[in-house]
Formats: structure tokens, C-alpha cells, sequence
């Protein structure tokens, strides 16, 4: 289970984002939850950096999370994750800010796509119910097999 999220450093929303993902990250890990942040330059130059200072702002941060490469998320640029997940049936539309955040279950399949804001509640419970589900999909394919 993945929650993928473009990412920028100097946003109002990085504070509160931040502070949630690894929160999700630390409390959730253990049973298979990654955040998976991707760095964009494309909503008002708030992620100006090198990779290398992107990281190094992450880090001063307390992220433990995944951190990738800079990417596009809109137009003809926009990495292939980025392009799919856009693509999928209740979740088109391209990226309008920093801090979109889409829930990917085990399958690939999208559960939920946020917007910027952080709501602490809301995340923790769709995160849970989402891993509670995933168990109980494999507990019922072993005892098929």
C-alpha cells in the first residue's frame, strides 16, 4: 500500500503534509505502507532545489519516507506514474497543487485521491481500513490456495 504524493519545500502546505506522511510512515510500515514523495517544480517554483537539497530539506524535516527524483506531474513532461495515475476511472484530472495525494492499494488499484490540505483523521482511517482490507484479501487467498 502507497501513498504517492508530489511534494515542494517551500509551500504553505509542507509543514502539515510533512509532519502527516511520516507519521503514516512510522505508524504504518510495519504492516507494508510506504509514502512515496516525488518533488515538483510546476506549482508556483516552490521546489527550486537540486535533488540533492530537496533530500537534504526532507531529512532536516524528519522524513524517513521515500524521496525520488524531481518529476513533472502535468503536461507532456509528466512522469508515467504520474500519467496513469491521472489516467484512472473516478481520479482523472491533472495535479492542481502541491500535496496531491493518491492512495495506491497492493493491486495498483487507486483507492483515493486527496488534495493539499492535510486531515490527519481522515488519512489515518483510509490508510487503516485500506490495510485491514488488503489483510483480509490475503488471508482469504491462502486459505483458498
Amino acid at each position: 500500500m502507497t501513498l504517492v504524493v508530489n511534494v515542494a519545500s517551500n509551500c504553505g502546505y509542507t509543514a502539515s503534509n510533512y509532519k502527516g506522511m511520516q507519521a503514516l510512515q512510522e505508524e504504518f510500515a510495519d504492516r507494508g505502507f510506504s509514502v512515496l514523495a516525488f518533488p515538483c517544480n510546476q506549482f508556483g517554483a516552490q521546489e527550486p532545489g537540486s535533488n540533492q537539497e530537496v533530500l537534504a530539506f526532507a531529512r532536516a524535516q524528519g522524513a524517513s519516507f521515500s524521496l525520488f527524483a524531481k518529476v513533472e506531474v502535468n503536461g507532456d513532461n509528466a512522469a508515467p506514474l504520474y500519467a496513469w495515475l491521472k489516467a484512472q476511472k473516478g481520479f482523472e484530472g491533472d495535479v492542481s497543487w502541491n500535496f496531491v495525494k493518491f492512495l495506491v492499494a497492493r493491486n495498483g488499484a487507486v483507492l483515493k485521491r486527496y488534495g493539499p490540505d492535510w486531515d490527519d483523521a481522515a488519512m489515518r482511517a483510509d490508510v487503516e481500513d485500506a490495510l485491514k482490507e488488503a489483510h483480509q484479501e490475503a488471508d482469504a487467498f491462502r486459505k483458498a490456495a
